[in-house]
């Protein structure tokens, strides 16, 4: 059953519990790459006499050996708050306006275009949730930051009392173009993707090829949607980082000036710092998305 045929047979309650699911399901299989990200992220200058990481095996290396594995997993609850509802909705968008834009354009079924207009919009929808969610999580992250704050609640009480409750939407608009560049290439490219493979059907195995698709073509879309995005992550990130100052213009604060400020300063390449690890959770994350949201929906399909 094809993703863009599913609004029309399954109540969006099912396709928000599938995307929920999807989306610990990611975190649990690809989060240690999330830490891994941040250590490196977080590191100022090159690795001197065994001090610090060289790259991510460097890392991963280390952390198991100094800290214990279940480092790796350290802090894996806030960003579960975070996708859970940034996953469902995800996913439940992707699917309910998929049919909406079918009738507004009338089109008997979803083409390239549709496909990446419906995954710009659920990228829209989506940011409305994560912006909070991300603010936090990249103040504690932030290591001239990160002294400030205990733990999550920590850092949400202070930023409400000592900033006011808007600055909890600070970098809305930079979270607004990440989300819709990275969801029109993801389900842009997971269309394209799938309609080079082979039919499911057609196949000895059917089950099995539609999983081997879903694979294949959340992998690509993951990494293209990740390849488009991670300039404007960049830029989110650091606007973010800052705290609002009463009567002081933030360095960052719109993502296209951004954007010129970071390449201006820092040079092309600065606007891709961290894509290696990212790339490496969301390529293969995007693949493990795909994969269990649609054998959530499969089976929640049967009982609907």
């Amino acid at each position: 059953m094809a993703p863009q045929e599913r609004p029309k047979t399954l109540p969006f309650r099912y396709q928000f519990a599938a995307g929920a699911v999807a989306g610990i399901s990611e975190i649990l299989v690809m989060y240690p790459l999330d830490v891994v990200k941040t250590r490196i992220q977080l590191q100022h200058g090159k690795a001197v006499d065994g001090e610090g990481y060289t790259g991510v095996i460097d890392c991963f290396r280390k952390i198991v050996r100094n800290e214990g594995a279940s480092r790796l997993y350290r802090g894996m609850l806030a960003p579960i708050f975070m996708e859970v509802p940034k996953r469902a909705i995800k996913f439940s968008s992707n699917d309910t306006f998929g049919p909406l834009y079918q009738r507004l354009f009338k089109s008997p079924t979803i083409t390239q275009p549709l496909a990446i207009l419906t995954g710009a919009s659920a990228g829209a929808v989506e940011s409305l949730v994560v912006v909070p969610f991300e603010l936090v999580k990249i103040r504690l992250q932030d290591k001239t930051s990160a002294s400030r704050y205990t733990g999550l609640m920590d850092c949400l009480v202070k930023v409400v009392r000592h900033e006011g409750p808007l600055a909890l939407y600070n970098g809305f608009e930079a979270t607004l173009w990440r989300h819709i560049v990275w969801n029109a290439g993801y389900f842009g490219c997971i269309f394209q993707v799938r309609a080079q493979l082979p039919k499911p059907e057609a196949a000895s195995n059917p089950k099995l090829q539609k999983t081997m698709n879903d694979l294949a073509a959340g992998f690509v879309g993951g990494i293209a949607g990740t390849t488009l995005n991670t300039p404007l992550d960049v830029v989110k990130s650091r606007i973010q980082a800052a705290a609002k100052v009463e009567g002081v213009r933030a360095k960052y604060e719109w993502a296209w000036p951004s954007l010129a400020i970071v390449a201006r300063e820092e040079g092309f390449r600065a606007l891709y710092k961290g894509y290696v690890a990212k790339i490496l959770r969301f390529g293969p994350g995007g693949g493990v998305l795909l994969v269990v949201y649609s054998a959530v929906v499969d089976m929640l399909a049967k009982v609907a």
